[in-house]
């Protein structure tokens, strides 16, 4: 499963497009009145202002070669502020293995680069925006998580450690182990790196396997098959 475009809502689009493609440097790939898309490694991150309700966040992230997590880490700092966890700027996971930094966009989202070990291949040229491998992670925040986990293994999407899914956890859902997930989570819970907790926002995620899912704007999960 890869991440091919992933849609999200945002009511500040110039600031947004101005931080991605002027401060972070993200290639502008398309844009219109209504939304503006930059490209991420293989990936497509785009935000719309369509239709917006309220002040949508979300927490997303992008892989990045495993040999270079310092150097990125340097590299962000040089051009947003690093969110802190407990007084420390980078978080430890070792049971995947991982590492990762977090940043917090214009708009609110809760934006993670993470170097995941013995899935992404190194990179020996220096860092920059463009050694970025693709969008990693996006939270899918829904009204019950166990029925839509039903639906995601309808479609080949199981839980990473075929655990059963639950309300009071973070759902990582995926196809193969190439580290990329769709964290299924109900509202309520804590983003690490943050004081925000999950609510549900409008947003779409166009797979590599013919299917697109997400949010619609009555807050309801979809599940689309998508046209050649």
């Amino acid at each position: 499963m890869e991440i091919k475009i992933l849609t999200l809502q945002t009511g500040k689009l110039e600031k947004m497009k101005e931080f991605y493609t002027q401060y972070l440097g993200f290639p502008l790939c398309g844009e219109s009145s209504k939304n503006f898309q930059i490209q991420v490694g293989t990936s497509i991150l785009e935000f719309t202002n369509e239709n917006v309700v309220g002040e949508p966040y979300y927490h997303f992230a992008f892989n990045i070669p495993p040999n270079q997590f310092q150097e990125a880490k340097e590299w962000l700092k040089g051009k947003t502020t690093l969110l802190l966890e407990d007084g420390e700027d980078e978080a430890d996971f070792s049971f995947w293995p991982a590492h990762a930094c977090y940043f917090e966009d214009p708009a609110g989202n809760i934006v993670e680069l993470i170097a995941r070990y013995y899935v992404n291949p190194n990179s020996e040229s220096t860092f920059a925006v463009n050694n970025i491998l693709n969008i990693s992670e996006i939270g899918l925040i829904v009204k019950d998580s166990p029925s839509v986990g039903e639906q995601f293994k309808e479609i080949n999407i199981f839980d990473s450690d075929n655990d059963p899914i639950t309300t009071s956890s973070l759902n990582f859902m995926q196809e193969n182990k190439n580290g990329v997930f769709i964290i299924l989570a109900s509202i309520g819970r804590r983003w690490l790196f943050s004081e925000k907790k999950s609510e549900i926002f409008p947003m779409k995620i166009t797979l590599d396997k013919q299917y697109c899912v997400g949010i619609d704007e009555e807050h309801e999960f979809f599940i689309k098959i998508i046209m050649e």
